[in-house]
């Protein structure tokens, strides 16, 4: 019994201490051995005997080891006096163990010199100050044995120090980060209130906790303001030493801290620009002053024309009155009542007539002699288009985003390739969002952590829940031995050669608990400031979501909160929808599988997409299971393309229907229906099919021809392509059958020669328009984009097919028709023949007259050109302001159809997503990373350069809304300048504690140091990536501007680091992420389309100059018209809410092509036209063009365009149904309404060459009359109304 009295004689008493306080004297002295009330702490907790004493003078071995802790640890200088003036009230073994625990405290605080050396000074005043009794009050001691003998040890006291050190010391500590955990230094030495609630107070009673495993005993921190003396007991002194400030150098020689851990150390740094400020004038919009100026101007100038016109009219009414033998029209040009003689004819108009006589007379010929051979040039024309054709064997259909819209020569392609090569692909991203509305959160109150909010969807039964949808995922491939395991095809960063399922980087909740059933059910009892209580998972999570990249949590339980795969899950990865890192308080859940990106052509890209067609499947199915408590949405990386496709194929049959509406139009409208017995004779089903079958030939011509020498196509290639195509085609073929309806065979002029002097008068104008295409797009193929340069070059090749099939294959056709049509048989029976014959005159249809009689005369009144001006010109100028406002961007949500799931998803994104995607900041070779300068030139931590890579990306983080990053980039080298650092007692090899002589593992800077670096052989040069994250990114717009921003970041960056020594004149930073190769193309769109519309419009303008000789007037006309249509074409798209980008581009290159069209023909009309005034010849060519042009474009595309509204694509129905139906509308009201006005103000005059041919030919018609009165009359088919004079004279 006395063995067991002496082992339990310690006994705990309270002690009201009789001590006095005075300076030189201390309150406790030399150790008593082990603090009895404690259990198993990570230090000793030896704890110091009562000894009211005077201070020891420190000398010899002493002073020795005082003077080692105080400087060489920088531990509180300020208590050396020199050797034979140093006294203390520590021994040597004090001094050890404070040295052992300060070690241990200082190593998360050792980045910040200054707040380290805060830290130990006031565990020096306690502990060794020479005046300790003034300072501290013992209010515990114990009896116990140590050594034999019975002493009485200090368990607790009272430290009274001055509030304003503490708030200093606190002050330089509270912004100090672990680069190991990501977290604040603080928040693991504050207890329950983490960095978020920490105080100095709270602080300093978490340091004197003596359960927190690091204090020996109790210490009670008495704050006391200045002059507070209610509770000071007497001769006490609160300690009132000066706490350095983190930007201040210490004593000892300590750097200031780095900007990371101390703002006050931040340099000060402009912030970036702001976005520069749209164009205003006057305070107003600048480009709506300008529209406004531009449409006064325009009106001002039309004014004047007319009042200068006005008057030159009144002058030549008054010369007509005196010269009876000339006449001028309102324009004051010449008219055919003139005598023209040779002299006044120039040589503009000479060349002219020479180039459509020649035109005219070269078609001819090849008319005749295509219709004298039909079958045979057919046979040759099919054999032709079978040979080229027969390409398609070798089509690749281009899919992939990158490759379609991304040029292997563009700058983010380079930076793609080069990120690649070093550091592997992306990885693909496979994605759940859950959510639980509607459940009801509640208040935890934690033991360590106080009281928390969580969320009604954080809770335990969903958290299960989650994880049995995790293992559901990730182990089917298992359960069903299939092809498509996770483990072969999963990213795993810390074993990518052998993976295990363990190994595959899955990100969620769970994973705080390592996926672990068990780990969530963990409890334990446990006690904090003497307070007992249970500790379960929410006290877990709540740590972890604070410190992610700790081995152990604080609690207890001793849980890891690394992931099973051995990274770190940041809680942005695993929550969303929380506010002010509330994350407990989060709304959604966020599940992620990593798969390896593989290239197409590797195997394992197959094993891949099973593999996540298989996570879709077992998502919707789980979706659908009545027992899921979540609403979610979810994705795939295959799901953008699925989805694509998808509805591409749904879309087949409206594209079939829109098709087979415009072949039914043309085969009903070509027809002539002069009577109702003839109608299957009349009609041009055949024909129309024909022409059809032409258009459908030139682009598999077109497709086979560069299939076979290596030119990928593309979906948007197959959908926009035979669409224009159609328009050119169809409006050709009306216009050469209607013409060739219209006329009148010659007497003694055979079938043949009919059709080839039809074909001569339109096909000039049929090879204006599909020479000013074709040019048009060859030259639009510059383009440094893929889909519109391969657009561009299919189109171009296309059309040149269509009009050489068309001057071949259809025209042969034609002769066919014609031959069965005057041989009075059926068209779909061509044994049956009808009785009654076709009448003896032209057809002109139902648009022709109607226009003639109707339309032309209204439109060119004098009053209603006036209004169509002023409307036009208000409607250019209207659509040029609206032009700069457009929105440059594609949303991806656009290219899903209405019932896709994702988007769902992308609104979930939008809505939850508290970061964007992750960017690196990417170093090309030619930096050294090994030199003390060069590791200073990338790290943050203390002593590093305060410009250097990683502190100008967390200077930017400071201004998110306009550099739009979260959070700043990990540094490789702060981690390992961290595991390296010698107080932490962790170099390479640990040297104290039951770990001794083991290798040390670090969070992340060792293990991920070969992610995030490496090293050519060639050059032994490093190249390194630094990871920091953009905000949440919602539109193109701001996906663009942050590329924007990040590479003025990363240029910046790269001009800073290539002055350091050591650096290539041509190293280069540069940004990196996922998204920049789509989004590139949105800073140059803008110039890119100006040029490829510049290139489409320029041929336009010279090949009508030089196909109508010359004709500079009518080369502008047409030019400006086409502008027009351009500029509000995108003006409209403006109001309709459809964006720009490529394939709005592709549209808009197709719509000069289709402008040509219908502007081309009309202004070719006019100029040949002979009528006596310019508005006779506007209603002329209005009336005989105009309707072939509203026939053959404008009722060709809209029928197949209305279609085209029923498709369940929205970029089917945005770029396709609503682009397509402006530009054909905006097409039709310029060609037929604005350009017969302009054309009647501004056209060009008559042609005096034509005139005098004219002249020339009705003398020589005349004197034939005389000599030859028994001879018919001659013919004349200038135009019809010369032919009906004739047809009645005949008659």
């Amino acid at each position: 019994s006395r063995l067991l009295l002496y082992c339990i004689s310690f006994h705990f008493i309270s002690v009201l201490s009789e001590a006095q306080h005075e300076a030189g004297y201390c309150a406790f002295y030399e150790e008593c051995g082990r603090n009895p009330l404690l259990g198993p702490t990570l230090i000793p907790p030896i704890v110091p005997c009562l000894n009211y004493s005077k201070a020891r003078p420190v000398t010899g071995d002493h002073y020795k080891k005082l003077k080692q802790v105080l400087f060489l640890l920088q531990v509180c200088p300020i208590l050396d006096r020199g050797e034979n003036n140093t006294y203390a009230c520590c021994s040597i073994k004090q001094l050890t163990s404070l040295e052992t625990s300060l070690t241990l405290s200082k190593v998360v605080l050792i980045r910040c010199p200054s707040c380290a050396e805060n830290f130990a000074h006031l565990h020096c005043i306690t502990t060794c100050s020479p005046n300790q009794s003034q300072t501290v009050k013992v209010t515990k001691v114990m009896n116990v044995t140590y050594l034999g003998r019975e002493k009485e040890a200090v368990v607790g006291y009272q430290a009274f120090i001055n509030a304003s050190f503490a708030e200093g010391a606190f002050q330089s500590c509270k912004n100090v980060r672990i680069p190991a955990t990501g977290g604040f230094a603080v928040g693991t030495m504050c207890g329950r209130y983490g960095a978020k609630l920490c105080t100095a107070q709270r602080w300093y009673d978490f340091q004197g906790d003596s359960s927190n495993g690091l204090a020996p005993l109790d210490i009670d921190f008495r704050l006391l303001k200045e002059g507070d003396t209610t509770v000071l007991p007497e001769g006490v002194i609160p300690y009132s030493g000066t706490a350095l400030k983190c930007n201040e150098t210490t004593p000892s020689g300590g750097q200031v801290c780095s900007c990371q851990d101390c703002q006050e150390s931040c340099p000060i740094v402009p912030p970036p620009p702001p976005p520069s400020d749209p164009l205003r004038l006057f305070g107003v919009d600048g480009f709506f002053i300008i529209s406004v100026i531009l449409f006064c101007l325009l009106v001002l100038a039309f004014l004047v024309f007319l009042i200068v016109s006005f008057m030159l009219r009144s002058k030549q009414r008054k010369s007509e009155e005196k010269h009876k033998t000339k006449c001028k029209d309102q324009n004051s040009n010449d008219v055919t009542q003139q005598v023209i003689y040779p002299s006044e004819v120039t040589c503009t108009d000479r060349i002219s007539l020479a180039a459509h006589s020649f035109l005219s007379l070269l078609f001819q010929r090849w008319g005749t002699f295509i219709a004298s051979y039909p079958l045979t040039v057919i046979l040759v024309a099919t054999a032709i288009v079978v040979a080229f054709s027969v390409g398609l064997k070798s089509i690749e259909l281009t899919t992939d985003p990158v490759e379609l819209w991304s040029a292997p020569s563009s700058r983010a392609r380079k930076e793609k390739d080069f990120h690649d090569t070093y550091f592997d692909p992306f990885f693909r991203t496979n994605q759940v969002i859950l959510t639980a509305p509607g459940r009801q959160g509640h208040i935890y109150n934690s033991l360590l952590f106080g009281q928390q909010n969580f969320s009604g969807l954080v809770s335990k039964d969903l958290v299960i829940q989650l994880l049995e949808l995790q293992k559901r995922i990730q182990f089917w491939s298992d359960d069903l031995n299939s092809t498509a395991s996770l483990k072969d095809v999963c990213f795993a960063p810390l074993n990518p050669s052998n993976p295990s399922l363990t190994d595959c980087a899955v990100n969620s909740l769970p994973q705080y608990f390592q996926n672990s059933l068990d780990n969530i059910n963990a409890k334990v009892n446990m006690t904090e400031l003497g307070v007992t209580k249970e500790v379960d998972w929410r006290d877990h999570l709540i740590y972890c979501l604070s410190s992610p990249l700790s081995f152990k949590d604080i609690t207890d339980l001793g849980m890891s909160c690394m992931a099973d795969y051995g990274a770190p899950v940041f809680p942005f990865l695993a929550v969303g929808g929380y506010e002010n890192d509330d994350y407990t308080n989060a709304e959604a859940f966020i599940l992620t599988f990593s798969l390896n990106n593989y290239a197409r052509d590797n195997p394992k890209f197959k094993v891949a997409m099973q593999w996540e067609k298989e996570f879709l499947r077992i998502v919707q199915e789980y979706q659908k299971d009545p027992a899921c408590n979540f609403t979610f949405a979810y994705m795939a990386e295959r799901s953008l393309e699925d989805e694509i496709n998808r509805t591409t194929a749904e879309d087949i049959p409206i594209f079939m229907i829109s098709y087979a509406v415009i072949f039914v139009y043309i085969a009903v409208a070509l027809g002539e229906y002069s009577s109702w017995k003839r109608i299957l004779v009349d009609s041009k089903v055949l024909v129309g099919l024909g022409g059809i079958l032409v258009v459908g030939c030139s682009v598999l011509a077109s497709m086979g021809f560069y299939s076979w020498i290596g030119i990928p196509s593309s979906l948007v290639i197959l959908q926009v392509v035979p669409f224009l195509v159609l328009a050119v085609g169809a409006d050709n073929i009306f216009i050469f059958v209607l013409e060739y309806q219209r006329d009148v065979r010659r007497p003694g002029e055979k079938r043949e020669e009919q059709i080839g002097r039809v074909l001569g008068n339109v096909a000039p104008s049929m090879l204006l328009c599909s020479l000013s295409e074709s040019v048009c797009f060859f030259l639009g193929a510059l383009s440094t984009m893929p889909a519109v340069r391969t657009f561009a070059l299919y189109a171009a090749l296309a059309v040149v097919m269509d009009f050489v099939l068309q001057m071949t294959a259809f025209v042969a056709l034609l002769s066919l028709d014609a031959r069965r049509q005057d041989s009075n048989r059926c068209e779909l029976l061509c044994c049956v023949t009808v009785s009654t014959q076709r009448p003896n005159k032209p057809n002109e249809g139902f648009l022709r007259p109607l226009m003639r009689k109707y339309y032309a005369p209204v439109l060119l009144n004098c009053y209603v050109r006036i209004i169509v001006m002023f409307v036009f010109i208000f409607a250019f100028c209207g659509c040029l302001f609206l032009m700069f406002h457009v929105k440059v961007g594609l949303d991806q949500e656009l290219a899903m159809p209405k019932d896709s799931y994702m988007l769902v998803y992308f609104e979930y994104l939008y809505k939850y997503f508290e970061v964007g995607v992750p960017v690196y900041f990417v170093t090309r070779k030619g930096y050294n990373f090994t030199s003390v300068e060069g590791m200073n030139g990338v790290c943050s931590s203390v002593g590093c350069d305060q410009f250097s890579l990683t502190q100008k990306i967390q200077y930017a983080t400071d201004y998110p809304d306009r550099s739009y990053l979260a959070i700043p980039a990990n540094s490789w080298v702060d981690d390992f300048i961290d595991w390296l650092n010698p107080g932490s007692k962790c170099c390479r090899l640990y040297t104290i504690g039951p770990n001794t002589g083991k290798f040390c593992s670090c969070a992340k800077g060792c293990v991920l140091y070969h992610t995030y670096t490496k090293t050519t052989k060639r050059t032994n040069k490093q190249t390194s990536r630094f990871m920091a994250y953009h905000i949440p990114l919602t539109n193109s717009q701001e996906y663009t501007a942050a590329l924007k921003t990040a590479r003025e970041l990363a240029h910046n960056i790269t001009l800073g680091m290539r002055n350091i020594s050591g650096t290539s004149p041509d190293f280069e930073v540069f940004p990196y992420t996922v998204t920049y190769v789509y989004y590139e193309q949105y800073l140059t769109i803008v110039p890119e389309g100006l040029f490829n519309i510049s290139m489409c419009l320029l041929p336009t303008f010279l090949v009508c100059c030089l196909l109508l000789g010359l004709d500079l007037c009518s080369g502008l006309l047409n030019l400006f018209t086409i502008i027009m249509i351009v500029v509000d074409t995108v003006g409209v798209m403006t109001l309709w809410g459809i964006d720009y980008n490529a394939v709005a581009l592709i549209n808009l290159v197709t719509a000069v092509g289709i402008s040509v069209e219908f502007v081309s023909h009309m202004t070719r009309s006019f100029a040949l036209s002979t009528k006596p005034t310019h508005a006779e010849r506007a209603m002329e060519a209005t009336a005989n063009m105009g309707s072939a042009v509203f026939a053959g474009v404008a009722m060709t595309n809209l029928p197949g365009i209305l279609v085209l509204a029923l498709a369940k694509a929205q970029l089917i129905q945005m770029f396709f149904f609503r682009l397509n139906l402006v530009i054909t509308l905006l097409g039709m009201a310029h060609g037929l309404i604005f350009l017969p006005v302009l054309l009647s103000y501004f056209g060009p005059g008559v042609n005096k060459a034509v005139l005098l041919q004219l002249q020339q030919a009705k003398s020589k018609a005349s004197k034939e009359l005389e000599t030859r009165s028994n001879v018919g009359p001659t013919y004349d088919n200038m135009s019809y109304e010369d032919s009906e004079t004739k047809k009645g004279q005949r008659l």
